[in-house]
């Protein structure tokens, strides 16, 4: 077993040096976006791209100095050491895939002091220098040498755990090939070439070409390995993207930096979009860490105000949906206000005739029960206490809100005020479509992209999902 083991003062010596290399990934920025005091989600998966005052970013501060006092607390001089001062000057961004080694050489020891001055010094995988600068220690004063243990990595409330299944669920699949829709800025760019360095899509960039080359140069990306096709502007982006995808040559797309009734123009054209027989329709994957599994709800990003044969689809699509994700049976709550049937109240009504068509297979592949509201559907002593008896109650898969408005309020609710990360998927078109917010964090973007991949290779096994 690997040990680890102090040096004291005595044995220290000038020219003595360590080093420690990590790899800057999307699973670092949140911590150190709470830690640099700001909190803001619209700014999390951004923050490598833009500079402070001082021309750098504070996560990359706090990062490039956490394995700078990890060197110090355990290679050199190792446990018992006490930081008395350090000079550190910043050279260079860092960006997500970097593989930063810090290096700490002894330049200088004070014996009546027992202080030591070290040489500090980070480089990237290219040899370029990030920080540099100098420490001060207390050199520790007594031997320790144990057996070195191994960290876990822990994520308060194991946020974002289902996603990373996710993720990994698609590692023995090949990635897809997916036209990232007009993305000119960094928050685009980065969820993008994050997921093709998780060998989830090959991105095959679509949108003006300065503009692409500038958000780049701002997130510090090499654009070189990637596809690009130039247009003038996001409408034109979007009208290309969807061309791709019906002559086959992207399997997916991608929203990037345009707003999404404009990519879904392009997508619903009725000549030259990809639209089939069933209901284009949302679906939130939301992992909720207080939810015991997998939550999903629709429609909240594209029917405003569906009617009873929208939601059929709906309903259809969703359950289709998580059958690519491996969930064989899933529970579907359509939601309203209450639980018993009222003309007073439509969504009651279509609950009611939506499980009737479930009963007569008009609905395939989910257990489907309603109306059921909210909170009878997440918990079974809220259900039990209302004197329902039901199989969805307190075990939904799959929520199906009354309308646009309902669905977006619940899952930003969520997202914000329960800790729960949210992923988009646009289903019923011929290729699924990737659909994100700026506000979203990379692990959701990889978590979207994800499914994208999970659905695109579904539907060669099994065939189109759309009726």
């Amino acid at each position: 077993m690997d040990r680890i083991e102090n040096r004291v003062f005595t044995e220290l010596a000038p020219g003595q040096a360590a080093s420690l290399a990590r790899t800057f990934t999307y699973k670092d920025i949140d911590p150190l976006a709470g830690w640099a005091l700001d909190t803001d989600p619209g700014h999390m998966d951004d923050r490598l791209g833009k500079s402070d005052l001082f021309g750098r970013t504070a996560a990359q501060c706090i990062w490039g100095e956490t394995l700078l006092s990890t060197v110090l607390a355990t290679r050199l001089p190792g446990p018992g050491t006490i930081l008395a001062g350090k000079s550190l000057s910043f050279a260079a961004p860092i960006a997500l895939g970097d593989t930063i080694t810090v290096t700490v050489k002894v330049v200088s020891k004070a014996p009546q002091a027992g202080r030591v001055v070290l040489d500090c010094r980070a480089v990237n995988q290219r040899g370029e220098v990030v920080m540099a600068g100098s420490a001060e220690v207390i050199a520790p004063a007594e031997k320790v040498a144990r057996p070195r243990e191994v960290l876990k990595e822990v994520e308060l409330l194991a946020r974002g755990s289902r996603y990373e299944r996710l993720v990994e669920m698609t590692r023995e699949l090949p990635p897809i090939r997916t036209a990232v829709v007009h993305p000119v800025d960094t928050v685009s760019l980065l969820g993008a070439v994050e997921a093709a360095r998780q060998s989830l899509i090959i991105p095959v960039l679509v949108g003006p070409e300065k503009k692409i080359a500038d958000a780049a140069r701002r997130a510090d990306l090499d654009l070189a390995p990637y596809e690009r096709v130039a247009t003038e502007h996001s409408e034109e982006a979007a009208g290309r993207a969807v061309a791709l995808a019906r002559a086959g040559e992207v399997e997916a797309l991608m929203k990037g930096a345009l707003h999404t009734d404009e990519l879904m123009a392009a997508v619903v054209d009725p000549q030259h979009g990809l639209r089939t027989a069933r209901r284009l329709s949302h679906v939130f994957a939301i992992d909720l860490p207080g939810y015991p599994r997998p939550l999903f709800i629709t429609d909240a990003a594209i029917n405003v105000e569906p009617d009873l044969d929208d939601k059929r689809d709906i309903v259809q699509n969703a359950i289709d949906l998580v059958h690519a994700l491996g969930i064989e049976m899933p529970r579907v709550a359509i939601l309203s206000a209450v639980e018993t049937v009222s003309p007073k109240l439509k969504s009651t009504m279509d609950a009611a005739a939506l499980c009737k068509m479930a009963d007569r297979g008009q609905i395939s592949g989910g257990i489907v029960d309603g109306p059921l509201a909210f909170d009878a559907a997440v918990s079974g002593e809220a259900a039990k206490t209302k004197g329902i008896v039901s199989p969805v109650a307190g075990r939904a898969d799959i929520f199906v809100v009354p309308n646009l408005d309902a669905g977006n309020m619940l899952a930003k609710q969520l997202e914000y005020l329960a800790g729960a990360e949210i992923a988009g998927i646009v289903l019923g078109a011929r290729v699924p479509i990737i659909l994100t917010s700026r506000a979203d964090k990379t692990r959701a973007r990889l978590a979207s992209c994800a499914i994208a991949l999970l659905l695109a290779h579904h539907k060669q096994t099994t065939g189109p999902l759309a009726r």
